[in-house]
């Protein structure tokens, strides 16, 4: 089978038509989705870029990987101590040695292992081309090389080309001459001129007050014309809102042109079309503008459609990791799934529309700009935090993503019962991911030297997320620059880890799956 996996760093879904967005921002994806499958609760499991990535091409959680983090300790995939063989073919391979062992050639095109260090994505793939741009360049250079391999490789049979497009991530640099497509329609209506000014009253890397990564470093911000130095009101909120669309816009017409290229070739109707995302992207939730910074749904839920050859249409809501894909489309190709993986195959929904529904919950890991782990549940949305990364977030933090998916209000102290059930289950699965670490089973490797260690807690003891070491004079300065002194004398007193108060904990007889 030909597979291409379309991969747009930083994409949220709802910002894609297919998902129910009012803006035209993605005519090609959407006809992707037109006649494919599509899935609505589709999360990663650890995040941002190198942990999502990593779960991606291993089929394993970055609690058993080892990797939650952009640097230090928790940035290197673990060993597998005396068990190593002389490749890695046995239960721990990867999803792209699978792919290789049922007869596909694989291909990578992307500057990701460059970026992040992450020579062990590479396994399994024969073919990698960097496209040298470090994460910046834009589509018309990633299309250029993924039109060159389609172009020779196209026609023959059983491939895999995996294409890393970046323009949803900042800086939203699309060319100055390809316009403005929403210049004449609206932000979003959630953020409120009250909200964006009690986030200026707050603080936090990618703030409304604080929203350029500069900021933080006390490097000169460049020249960026389609963003806002600051979001002050709905005005800048709309110039940064309408940058993130164009970005989108952008990369979807030279989707568009890949699908031409297959067209032409006469494959496209034979072609495996996978379009998703590393993470999603924070637009304004919890202060957050265009990064990915907190384990919440804006950051963890990201698209995904299959459209092709022996692909039920429809939508499927069921709960799905990212790590659930491989052995999917492993299933779906007639391979073998490795014993090591940690994801649960949903090839049944892909072949059949059939889906059992297997995972009751998710839990979501992001160990690079926070500490945070969250519970993903029916309606429910609970983040607990280790470590606040620089800024005002509670220990415990609930949602109820059907009445308040953009997470504007916290009701952890008035639904206590609630609080208590996400906890059990987020107790639940960190134990049984433990025991695996300690035992070898699933994803878990017990000769790793680190094996007991939880990965997340070790960005904790080595003193801060990867993005606030050694930037705390920097950003100090910026918020006494902007008349935030408290917040500034806050940042040199604290250490950032959060003291944990039980009195949320509620009575469990309080909650019920009604509610």
């Amino acid at each position: 089978m030909r597979i291409l996996y379309i991969d747009c760093d930083s994409l949220r879904p709802d910002h894609l038509g297919c998902y129910g967005y009012d803006r035209n921002t993605s005519p090609n994806i959407d006809r992707i989705a037109d006649g494919g499958r599509r899935f609505t609760n589709y999360y990663a499991s650890d995040v941002p870029c190198l942990p999502s990535r990593t779960a991606l091409f291993t089929g394993r959680l970055g609690v058993h990987t080892g990797v939650v983090n952009h640097g230090g300790a928790a940035a290197d995939i673990r060993p597998h101590g005396a068990s190593r063989d002389e490749g890695n073919t046995g239960s721990y391979r990867t999803w792209m040695s699978a792919l290789r062992d049922e007869g596909h050639h694989t291909a990578f095109i992307s500057p990701f292992p460059q970026r992040h260090a992450a020579w062990h994505v590479l396994d399994g793939f024969e073919e990698w081309h960097d496209t040298k741009g470090g994460g910046n360049e834009r589509a018309e250079v990633v299309y250029s090389y993924a039109e060159e391999w389609l172009e020779s490789q196209a026609e023959k049979d059983d491939w895999y080309l995996h294409v890393n497009f970046w323009d949803p991530h900042t800086n939203y640099d699309t060319p100055e001459e390809y316009g403005n497509p929403f210049e004449s329609e609206p932000a979003p209506e959630w953020l409120t001129q009250e909200r964006i000014d009690q986030q200026r009253e707050s603080y936090g890397p990618h703030g409304a007050h604080d929203l350029h990564h500069e900021y933080m470093t006390g490097e000169r911000l460049p020249d960026l014309p389609r963003t806002p130095e600051e979001i002050r009101d709905r005005e800048t909120f709309k110039q940064w809102i309408d940058g993130y669309d164009t970005g989108i816009r952008y990369m979807d017409d030279h989707i568009g042109r890949l699908l031409d290229v297959l067209e032409e070739k006469e494959v496209l109707e034979d072609t495996l079309i996978i379009v998703t995302a590393d993470h999603g992207e924070n637009q304004g939730e919890l202060n957050v503008y265009g990064d990915h910074q907190l384990a919440d749904e804006w950051t963890c839920r990201i698209p995904l459609i299959v459209s092709g050859p022996g692909v039920e249409s429809g939508i499927d809501d069921d709960l799905h990791y990212n790590v659930d894909l491989p052995p999917t489309i492993t299933e779906f190709i007639d391979g073998d799934i490795p014993e090591g993986w940690d994801g649960q195959s949903f090839a049944d929904s892909l072949e059949r529309g059939e889906s059992e529904g297997d995972r009751e919950f998710l839990v979501l890991s992001q160990g690079t700009w926070t500490c945070q782990r969250a519970v993903r549940w029916e309606d429910w949305l609970l983040i607990q935090t280790y470590h606040d990364g620089w800024r005002e977030f509670p220990p415990l933090a609930l949602f109820n993503l059907d009445s308040d998916p953009h997470e504007t209000t916290n009701v952890a102290e008035e639904r206590p019962g609630v609080v208590d059930h996400g906890l059990s289950l987020l107790q639940r699965w960190h134990s049984a991911r433990m025991v695996e670490n300690a035992t070898g089973a699933a994803g878990g490797i017990a000769e790793a030297s680190d094996a007991l260690v939880d990965p997340l807690l070790e960005v904790v003891q080595e003193g801060k997320p990867f993005y606030q070491r050694g930037n705390r004079e920097s950003f100090v300065a910026r918020l006494r620059e902007t008349g935030r002194e408290h917040h500034a004398n806050e940042l040199l007193n604290k250490s950032g880890v959060v003291e944990h108060d039980s009195s949320l904990i509620g009575d469990p007889k309080e909650y019920s799956h009604r509610q």
